[in-house]
């Protein structure tokens, strides 16, 4: 398999491999006893104090078996000694579950720092890991551990949350601020580690505090074990394509100047393809992005809409895209002419250069579901450019449809499944039904031409079951574990305060009747609950196509309509629906989501849209714990940053 050249940078943060003291010492022992040592088949069921046990009375067997007395006993002494200090590490770190020498670690380091660019005529600095933007790729296979040691050396707090990684026991490294741990501050360090069980496919990394994820965001490549194949044929060559957007001002003051206005944030300045504009932008001719592809040849695209504020279109000019997997999930093959992919969201594609030589246009233009909004409408381009392409021939154009067409939309939606039949929970004994949409609260400020300047004079919100969720100003996860009163309340209602018809009889005498609730709130699980989510969108404000996102689990989102949900026509698709991390609730529109309770913790809930997240379109789950250590959320890690 040949990587993307862009891609091999990533690699300076050199992932190693943890193993087992056994393998480390192979080199030397077969050396010894001239015979190869293979490690044994471990049963799932033995635990660590087991395996210590078994590997030293495996070696006390092989040992005599071999008659080689003078070497077993130098051997046998060296081998006592790391068993002993293996056996002594287990006693002192039974806080993870997830055995650490069953599976090989990978490990990274990172730097965020600032780094100046020049995109669109101007320089800037923003934030960025290793000097690299986007930020470096991590690589794993299915079921390695994972360990990140991140170094702040900004003066801006900063979190690294791991997008649509499960953390199965390890909900402390899932990095949103304020959710499951304070920031790391200026001069600081944590240590990321949590562990890839049963995962597999393209994922992405974003920072995870205030609107510093428009620049410091990458890749997660999870390869499948060795020796399994894709279920698919193999391609010639697999590239990672992550879409974004570029903001002329800086992010963190940004942020703050558009809440305290009370407004809608402003539009993005250029929409990026791995980084680059393409030629619709000013000073962008050469600042474009190309994958060179040969003839007759099929590549896997590796699809991440890593925007801040706004969905995308995607598609490459005379090329069709068969999608073969969403959100780090099989799909049944499903081909189309174009995508729409929102922010938090992945697809690998296939993709064959099967079209005379040529250079062909790959553009990203803008989805805008809601009315009245102000919104970029300039196309990013990059290039799928043949081989043996004239060097100066003109890039055929890529369609795109237009910014509004919802049906694009929901062709991509209506084809999506996952690749075999599934276990979906089909006796649900929690049934909650969320409203989603914005909201406009009445001014309460002294000067409201500054403060106050949405429709009416009124302040911009948004909610799920009208409470615009805060944070807190420590960690909800440790506020919970510790049982630390004041920070949060558990009674985040299960079905909408007020009934209404949610798309076309919503309240709009704003700000009148536009209000929300605000508060901290919680909705308790119990471990185990097989759950069935409604998320119905509103029109408050205005319908929109909102991207949720829930952090710790994947769903099968098991049906999605238009209108208001009505559980007595609703035909849902309980064998093959596709297992997302984020869906797209469609504008006007409803989806719902099914999934098992099984990981405790605190999980954070919101729309992507950034500034949706900002206005409080967001809740926490608070999963109990289960029974016994396997079902049993850890103590927190010694290196937690404190708030």
């Amino acid at each position: 398999m040949k990587a993307d050249k862009d891609d091999t940078t990533g690699l300076t943060l050199f992932p190693f491999l943890y193993y087992h003291p056994l393998q480390l010492l192979q080199p030397f022992i077969s050396s010894a006893l001239h015979h190869p040592i293979k490690k044994p088949p471990l049963p799932s069921h033995l635990s660590q104090s087991s395996t210590c046990a078994l590997s030293l009375s495996l070696f006390l067997s092989f040992s005599l078996s071999q008659r080689v007395m003078a070497s077993s006993v130098a051997l046998f002494l060296i081998w006592l000694a790391v068993i002993s200090y293996a056996c002594t590490l287990h006693a002192l770190a039974k806080q993870w579950p997830l055995r650490r020498s069953i599976m090989p670690t990978r490990f990274y380091d990172f730097k965020v720092h600032t780094m100046r660019i020049t995109k669109l005529c101007e320089s800037k600095d923003i934030m960025a890991i290793n000097g690299m933007f986007p930020g470096p790729v991590v690589y794993a296979q299915e079921d390695d551990r994972v360990r990140v040691k991140v170094t702040n050396k900004t003066p801006h707090n900063v979190t690294i949350h791991w997008h649509g990684v499960r953390q199965r026991l390890s909900c402390w490294y899932d990095g949103p601020a304020y959710i499951t741990q304070c920031p790391i501050q200026e001069g600081q360090s944590f240590t990321y580690e949590f562990t890839l069980g049963q995962q597999k496919g393209t994922l992405f990394w974003h920072a995870h505090t205030a609107w510093l994820r428009a620049t410091i965001y990458g890749a997660i490549i999870i390869y499948p074990k060795s020796g399994i194949p894709y279920p698919f044929k193999q391609p010639y060559e697999e590239h990672i394509v992550i879409l974004g957007e570029h903001w002329l001002r800086n992010v963190v003051p940004l942020e703050k100047e558009v809440l305290a206005s009370g407004g809608g944030p402003p539009r993005a300045d250029a929409f990026l393809i791995n980084g680059h504009p393409g030629p619709n932008y000013n000073c962008s001719s050469n600042d474009v992005y190309k994958i060179e592809v040969v003839q007759g040849k099929t590549y896997l695209l590796r699809i991440i809409n890593a925007a801040l504020n706004m969905e995308h279109f995607f598609a490459i000019a005379n090329h069709k895209l068969t999608i073969v997997e969403v959100d780090a999930e099989y799909t049944k093959p499903f081909t189309v002419n174009r995508l729409m992919i929102a922010p938090g969201q992945t697809m690998n594609v296939l993709v064959t250069a099967d079209q005379p030589n040529g250079r062909y246009s790959m553009a990203m233009g803008a989805y805008m579901s809601a009315k009245n909004i102000s919104f970029l409408n300039v196309s990013a381009i990059a290039y799928f450019q043949y081989t043996n392409a004239a060097v100066n021939s003109l890039a055929i154009s890529a369609k795109l449809p237009s910014f509004s067409d919802d049906r694009a939309v929901k062709t991509v939606m209506d084809g999506l499944r996952s690749l075999n039949p599934v276990a979906v929970p089909l006796d649900i004994d929690t049934d909650l039904f969320f409203t989603i949409g914005l909201n406009v609260q009445k001014c309460r400020s002294p000067q409201p031409s500054k403060n106050c300047k949405a429709t009416n004079g009124g302040v911009l919100a948004a909610s799920i079951n009208n409470i615009s969720f805060v944070k807190p100003n420590i960690s909800l996860l440790q506020a919970y574990y510790n049982k630390i009163n004041g920070f949060f309340s558990e009674d985040f209602p299960g079905v909408p305060l007020n009934a209404y018809d949610y798309v076309n009889g919503a309240p709009n005498n704003i700000p009148n009747n536009t209000q929300s609730l605000v508060g901290t709130r919680t909705k308790v699980l119990e471990y185990g609950s097989r759950v069935q989510l409604i998320l119905q969108d509103t029109g408050i404000v205005s319908t929109e196509n909102h991207p949720i996102h829930l952090h710790g689990y994947s769903f099968y989102v098991v049906g999605y309509g238009s209108g208001n949900y009505d559980p007595d026509s609703v035909k849902l698709n309980l064998v093959d629906p596709p297992y997302m991390n984020t869906v797209g609730v469609p504008v006007g529109g409803w989806a719902a989501i099914r999934f098992v309770a099984d990981n405790p913790g605190v999980w954070f809930m919101h729309c992507h849209i950034e500034i949706h997240t900002s206005w409080g379109l967001s809740m926490a789950f608070i999963v109990k714990n289960g029974k016994g250590e396997m079902e049993t959320l850890p103590h927190p890690p010694d290196d937690a940053p404190k708030c």
